[in-house]
């Protein structure tokens, strides 16, 4: 019989996981949720023990006994990113991880390194500006609010690396989760910046770099016993989730992009060489040889989940209300920004604006206008991308949020364009499976890996009512940043006071 391959991904809100032919088929999946932490306004952590570690400790002893005897070739690992978790020299993490551009607590620190840098070098180096994405404020922010973690800091780790190093005790990072630690990796020459990351995050030594493709080591005794993984087992160096689920759908030839509905939206264009862009984020991608031009929203399925939450109803129930409601939800604009927005704004005092309530609208008309302003937002970084130069001639749709229909329908009505959903929408995991295959020599076949199993189309009579209201989404934040930014103020002092 075949060999395996292992892939398991630790998502925002949940982990996943799946055993792997060679040829895409999956033979056993598992997933498990777990909570995000939110300890003050605009700080977003992971606890590296009881997420991160006790996900996968979970996922691989359901997943290993599905192999049946048959032998498991290679593993890979994604995870969030960028993210910094700061560690001893044995890997144990010395504080909860700080998330990604959902975390907005280095506002400060990103300007202070756009002054010392300027901001158009930084653009032109690592070729993404500074936001609350980017890894090298945090740890300016670390340095200065937490002096004691980081003078025992010894290990830069993210939620993949933390994992390949407590697999294989190896200390190394892919070239794409460390092309999103601006100011602190050179794009062009693929390599840390070494006189700004000696800026940046003074005395940490970096870890060594590998591609998402590449072998890094092998499971050892003690990990083997920890999780029921074979010892010896050849591990990957891992990746970010979304370039993982891009990969699963066959996201790699210039100009397929990605859509991924999930707790937040994010799109990723492969490119054949770099672009930079003042609101969008310019990446290594996960394969040898390419970049990536990226998108992220701050909110998108975590404000469907918020509202799901405020009115004690299921997605069912809400899904068919909003199905319902005219396109417009009969006059509600809505600003997705409820955590800060990152792409195209980089603005996390940004906040969430609903316009046009009455005491006549229903739960219906509110859930549907949630997601059309994601669509909004969507609609607005493709044509930042577009202006990049780069050229969006496939659209992939995956995540949870493809499920049901409405999401999808609702964002290409808005954006005007076509989007293939796989037959797969697991995401991540899979996608590890298959970067687990090229670096084990298995060569699975990226193009027919995860086939389309529908085309979504957008529906031209609805297209002057979304042009419309597109207008008026992008007049309303630069109509409301002041009072937004005024009311996020307000907020941190209200939280100090608490």
């Amino acid at each position: 019989m075949a060999d395996l391959l292992l892939g398991i991904d630790i998502g925002t809100s949940s982990s996943k996981g799946v055993l792997v032919d060679p040829d895409g088929t999956i033979v056993a999946r598992a997933s498990r949720a777990h909570e995000t932490s939110y300890p003050h306004p605009g700080w977003v952590e992971h606890d590296a023990e009881t997420v991160w570690w006790q996900d996968f400790l979970a996922l691989t002893r359901e997943l290993v006994p599905a192999a049946e005897g048959r032998r498991i070739a290679g593993l890979a690992v994604s995870g969030i990113g960028p993210v910094l978790l700061p560690a001893d020299a044995d890997g144990r993490p010395l504080r909860p991880a700080i998330l990604y551009g959902v975390d907005t607590r280095a506002a400060r620190e990103i300007a202070e390194l756009n002054g010392e840098l300027g901001a158009e070098s930084i653009v032109e180096r690592g070729g993404t500006p500074l936001s609350s994405q980017a890894v090298g404020p945090k740890w300016r922010w670390l340095a200065r609010h937490e002096p004691e973690v980081y003078q025992r800091t010894s290990l830069f780790l993210m939620a993949s690396s933390y994992l390949v190093h407590r697999l294989t005790g190896e200390y190394v990072l892919d070239h794409h989760s460390a092309s999103q630690c601006d100011p602190m990796y050179d794009l062009r020459a693929a390599d840390w910046a070494a006189d700004w990351a000696e800026l940046v995050a003074p005395g940490i030594a970096l870890p060594r770099l590998a591609w998402p493709t590449e072998v890094v080591g092998t499971v050892t005794a003690r990990a083997a016993a920890e999780t029921g993984l074979p010892q010896g087992l050849p591990v990957t160096a891992g990746t970010v989730d979304a370039w993982a689920e891009a990969a699963s759908v066959g996201v790699t030839d210039p100009g397929d992009t990605m859509v991924m509905y999930g707790t937040t939206m994010f799109l990723i264009q492969v490119l054949a060489d770099p672009r930079p862009h003042p609101g969008l984020w310019t990446t290594r991608g996960a394969f040898p040889g390419t970049y990536s031009l990226a998108a992220g929203m701050a909110t998108s399925g975590a404000i469907t989940d918020w509202l799901r939450k405020l009115v004690g109803r299921d997605f069912t129930e809400l899904v068919a209300d909003a199905a319902k409601a005219p396109a417009g939800s009969r006059g509600l604009l809505l600003l997705p920004y409820f955590a800060g927005e990152r792409t195209p704004l980089f603005d996390p005092d940004a906040r969430g604006v609903i316009a046009g309530l009455t005491t006549g609208h229903g739960v219906g008309e509110l859930y549907r206008a949630a997601l059309e302003g994601i669509a909004y937002g969507v609609r607005h970084n493709l044509e930042a991308m577009s202006a990049s130069g780069g050229a969006a001639r496939r659209l992939v749709a995956v995540g949870g949020g493809t499920q049901g229909g409405l999401w999808t329908q609702i964002v290409s009505d808005v954006t005007g364009a076509e989007q293939q959903v796989p037959a797969e929408t697991i995401g991540a995991a899979l996608g590890d499976a298959l970067l687990a295959g090229v670096a084990t020599g298995l060569e699975p076949d990226v193009a027919a890996w995860n086939p389309v199993a529908t085309t979504v189309r957008p529906d031209p009579e609805r297209t002057p009512l979304y042009d419309e209201f597109y207008a008026r989404y992008r007049e309303l934040y630069p109509s409301t940043v002041d009072v937004a930014h005024f009311l996020a103020e307000q907020q941190r002092a209200a939280d100090q006071a608490g």
